[in-house]
């Protein structure tokens, strides 16, 4: 049997096996599943967590599907430069990786991935901003404000960014992200852009913004792990940070809510390395993962957002409330743009480092 046949695969019977995927898969054939069964497929994932939520929700029910048997390895925090070299020495080490969206910006315009060949068409309730040729978002994140509910009841809460730098009116102590990254946008915010006319950047106007609550940011915080210990301790009142670490604290009993007004979100997803000899067992991996109901099992583990939003039709309320996605957090936020981002991203870090050592 020739590769290219076997890179088929029977798509009755995956739908069968699957539970009825609803995408459409690349080529009809009559390949059986007993086809793949020596086939093997390496994906790498950011680890922690992820690995356990992809594996219930992606891996094991594919590999049950196709008996292409789902190996998966933790990345690096960046995988630029190990994508790169892969594809230039042709020596893969991984399948499918994911890649955030500045990570796929940047492998994108180097032409080093593989097209996906999926359409908007193949994967109906796909949220804006989630597909391209060669990348298929599959969560999303979003960076939102928390606050300790032992310090501020509901009626008297911070509820946007502005009310975040009004130090005045809501006292305490607070944190903010050591990075330009979402830290300029919320400045900005504060000082009344409106979401949809964030970018391009003001800069003058986001540092003179800063400059106001400088004196009142208490800690800087530089790792996930840390954001999440400030609010849970009650180290700190508010807090800039992202909404699964949030929602974890909350889980674990702790005080804390989330004010998804005014949340930059961002989209996590999978690309394939340019000339991966496994390329075509990658694409029906890919496509896979596109299906809403295999979405809705990954948010039972992290509180990241579906990007097929038809996920939602799996999901309890309770947990959907809890989600970028949903249609409730969804409209108080933007995406925040990866694009400004990438062309501006060095620049940035050098004066906003500068300015928080003067």
């Amino acid at each position: 049997m020739t590769n290219d046949k076997r890179m088929l695969i029977d798509r009755r019977n995956l739908l069968k096996i699957g539970g009825g995927l609803g995408v459409a898969l690349a080529a009809p054939t009559i390949l059986t599943r007993t086809a793949w069964a020596n086939e093997q497929l390496t994906v790498a994932d950011p680890g922690g967590p992820y690995g356990p939520g992809y594996r219930k929700a992606f891996y094991d029910p594919f590999e049950k599907a196709t008996g292409i048997k789902v190996i998966n390895v933790a990345r690096d925090a960046e995988p630029t430069a190990q994508f790169r070299a892969m594809v230039e020495t042709q020596s893969y080490s991984w399948d499918v990786c994911t890649l955030t969206l500045s990570a796929r910006d940047i492998l994108e315009k180097r032409d080093l991935l593989e097209p996906i060949n999926l359409t908007a068409a193949d994967a109906p309730g796909l949220m804006p901003d989630s597909l391209t040729p060669v990348w298929l978002g599959i969560d999303v994140y979003s960076t939102i404000m928390a606050y300790r509910t032992d310090k501020f009841d509901a009626a008297k809460a911070p509820a946007s960014w502005t009310d975040f730098w009004n130090v005045e009116k809501f006292p305490g102590r607070r944190a903010l992200r050591k990075n330009p990254i979402d830290t300029l946008e919320q400045a900005l915010l504060a000082d009344g852009v409106a979401l949809d006319q964030l970018y391009p950047l003001d800069i003058e106007r986001a540092y003179a913004s800063l400059e106001k609550i400088k004196p009142h940011v208490d800690v800087w915080w530089t790792g996930g792990a840390q954001s999440s210990q400030l609010i849970q301790s009650g180290e700190v009142d508010l807090i800039a940070l992202w909404n699964a670490r949030a929602q974890a604290v909350i889980d674990g009993g702790a005080p804390v809510k989330i004010v998804w007004n005014q949340g930059l979100y961002s989209i996590e997803g999978w690309g394939i390395p340019k000339g991966s000899p496994r390329a075509e067992i990658a694409r029906q991996f890919v496509k896979f993962c596109a299906d809403p109901k295999q979405q809705a099992v990954f948010t039972e583990f992290l509180a990241y957002g579906p990007t097929n939003l038809k996920a939602y039709d799996s999901i309890p309320a309770e947990r959907a409330a809890a989600l970028p996605t949903s249609e409730a957090n969804l409209k108080l936020m933007t995406i925040a743009r990866e694009d400004w981002w990438s062309a501006h991203r060095s620049e940035m870090t050098e004066r906003f480092n500068a300015w928080i050592l003067g």
